[in-house]
């Protein structure tokens, strides 16, 4: 359902730290034009942990206007309460989001079965095409291969982000349902090996910054130029790796700003870049003839 090219894309703040809706909305643009297929808001790279509620329903509601029905719009609702995930996925629902992007519980570990009557209470709660969202790294749990296959069963989870790392837990889930849910990158470096699997696309960070070049990547996947993906592929693997020498969102909005797109601030307890990691980000930048 939801295929190609993603972007998590980034909420811009203002010099005050409020949501900057007028970059926000001119980094919409950006990547409509560029061929972005759709927008992810309110991710892990949206800093959706120190949005407030009302900032979350207003970054999301903004993002479905900008877009206007030209992409589909998923929207990052995702909490390690279910009810209060229950509660965002209804409000973007109302809002117009075209789905969902639910990480799964962080700080609580729960179990496998907990992480499935998690994501069943949500499936059955909310009538919208759902994407399960595993990041261990983040979150301190693996949604296990297993438990993906088992929620294949509801109609409306429709895919996972695997950002485990974990190309064989990617391959199984393709393997064993493939037909039934959608496994999508949640890895700028590892779209290419488990598009190569099977995979329906990324949701990407570095889109932010190289929109056109991520979608023309996943392009020669789709179309078999294998030569042509993985010349790209090894072309931006440095800006993917870029985009992690400090926590995400970090590196990735310091770069929209050296581009002059927003402002590189971020909500505590991130920081600014430390001045030795942006230097290696400039240079990577001026590389790729960014900045």
């Amino acid at each position: 359902m939801f295929h190609g090219s993603m972007v998590a894309i980034i909420t811009p703040f203002d010099a005050e730290g409020n949501f900057d809706e007028e970059s926000y909305r001119q980094l919409i643009e950006f990547q409509i034009e560029n061929g972005t297929d759709v927008i992810v808001p309110c991710g892990t790279t949206g800093e959706s942990a120190t949005l407030s509620y009302e900032e979350h329903n207003r970054v999301i509601k903004t993002c479905i206007e900008q877009v206007n029905k030209r992409i589909p719009v998923i929207a990052g609702t995702g909490s390690n309460a279910t009810a209060e995930a229950c509660t965002i996925s209804q409000h973007a629902k109302e809002m117009g989001a075209n789905g969902l992007l639910l990480v799964s519980p962080y700080y609580n570990k729960p179990s496998q079965e907990g992480l499935y009557q998690h994501y069943r209470t949500i499936a059955q709660s909310v009538a919208l095409p759902q994407v399960l969202y595993n990041v261990p790294g983040r979150t301190g749990m693996n949604v296990t291969a297993a438990t993906t296959i088992r929620l294949a069963e509801f109609d409306n989870i429709v895919a996972i982000k695997e950002a485990s790392g974990d190309i064989t837990q990617a391959s199984e889930i393709i393997a064993r349902a493939g037909d039934k849910i959608d496994v999508l990158s949640g890895d700028d470096f590892l779209t290419l090996p488990l598009m190569a699997c099977g995979a329906k696309g990324i949701i990407s960070v570095t889109a932010n910054i190289m929109p056109k070049q991520v979608k023309a990547m996943v392009t020669a996947i789709q179309q078999d130029r294998w030569d042509d993906a993985r010349k790209l592929h090894l072309q931006l693997l440095e800006v993917h790796q870029a985009m992690f020498i400090e926590s995400n969102p970090v590196p990735v909005k310091t770069s929209a700003a050296l581009m002059g797109k927003c402002r590189a601030d971020v909500r505590l307890p991130l920081v600014p870049m430390q001045a030795a990691t942006l230097e290696k980000l400039q240079a990577i930048l001026r590389q790729h003839e960014l900045i």
